[in-house]
């Protein structure tokens, strides 16, 4: 699908370029080119065993590809040093799927984590760092103190949020962060990451299957299948497709249902 006139005007941030993947004799990904754009929430959809996952280990910088490059902020990752890695890393924040929290850690303690290994401010000034950004994410004030085994699902997710945004990235990756929560939780954190976006001037790349979740927040969303891209667009350009992959992904309800219902919000 043809990048719109608004995408072309912007700033590329995230650039794959013919990325090829193989584990053993699997292949995962056969020459996989995207783009993404300052500001934009991107999604990236496809089935089971589509290397959505393994694509974003790949653009974070914990796996290697086997052919193809990877830019971010305009910079080839392939060849940085160590130390440029890691100022890069700095500047992007990672919600892992199921929140991936410390569980001896508090709430506080797990947002201070990045605080504490990637600046040499005080500990009270990193106590407080971490309490804005647990407010930010709506969690209330006495959760700071509270073990990710009290929390609600919902609760950690929002939790992990805030450590993803703990050094103020300009780059937040979200790997499946609706998976296992109820409609109501995952409406609220579908609306917090819209929030977050406005508020903080985010780019965000969100893996996910939840296409609910996509219909509500996604400006342009790349499905893999095949090992391939079989489409890029807005959801409603993909649920109009006529490519096989992606009207067996949309078919039913959750294609040209999804699209009158969120067109009436």
């Amino acid at each position: 699908m043809a990048v719109s006139p608004l995408s072309r005007a912007r700033e590329p941030v995230v650039e794959v370029s013919h990325l090829s993947t193989r584990f053993g004799d699997t292949v995962v990904h056969k020459d996989v080119s995207l783009t993404v754009y300052r500001g934009e929430l991107f999604g990236v959809i496809g089935g089971s065993g589509s290397g959505k996952t393994t694509l974003l280990r790949e653009i974070i910088l914990l796996q290697r590809p086997d052919a193809g490059s990877i830019r971010l902020f305009g910079q080839e990752t392939a060849a940085m040093s160590a130390a440029d890695l890691l100022r890069l890393r700095r500047r992007c924040g990672v919600l892992f799927q199921e929140g991936a929290l410390f569980s001896a850690l508090t709430v506080m303690e797990n947002a201070a984590v990045p605080l504490k290994e990637h600046t040499a401010l005080s500990r009270r000034l990193i106590e407080e760092l971490a309490l804005i950004k647990i407010a930010l994410t709506g969690l209330p004030s006495e959760s700071a103190i509270k073990y990710p085994s009290e929390l609600s699902s919902g609760m950690r997710r929002r939790a992990a949020l805030a450590r993803a945004i703990a050094l103020d990235p300009e780059l937040l990756f979200l790997d499946e962060p609706t998976a296992g929560l109820d409609p109501i939780s995952a409406g609220g954190l579908d609306e917090l990451i819209q929030r977050l976006k406005g508020w903080l001037g985010l780019t965000i790349v969100m893996v996910t299957h939840d296409l609910d979740t996509l219909w509500r927040v996604a400006d342009r969303v790349a499905m893999l299948g095949e090992g391939r891209i079989v489409g890029i667009g807005t959801m409603t350009e993909l649920a109009r497709s006529k490519e096989p992959l992606i009207r067996a992904f949309f078919q039913g309800r959750r294609g040209p249902v999804k699209e009158r219902r969120w067109k009436q919000k």
